[in-house]
């Protein structure tokens, strides 16, 4: 049954485009600033910035995998 609560049909864990995920976490804000939000989230935050390097995150990269992706969900939520 989806609730309120389940945020996992609206935002599935599968690659997303940098661009598309930066801005769903900051819609109210330009899609550039936006991913340099997401960007500045992950510098700061060591964990998960290290996880992402085991998984052969590079921060030019314009693509997530899902791997990714549900990293940066678990380390900050889904958007």
């Amino acid at each position: 049954m989806l609730t309120n609560l389940d945020f996992s049909a609206e935002w599935p864990v599968r690659p997303y485009a940098k661009r598309e995920l930066a801005v769903a976490y900051a819609p109210e804000i330009s899609p550039g600033s936006a991913l340099n939000r997401l960007s500045a989230w992950i510098h700061h935050h060591e964990r998960l910035r290290e996880e992402l390097k085991e998984t052969g995150y590079r921060p030019h990269q314009r693509i997530f995998t899902s791997l990714q992706v549900e990293l940066i969900f678990r380390y900050l939520g889904r958007p």
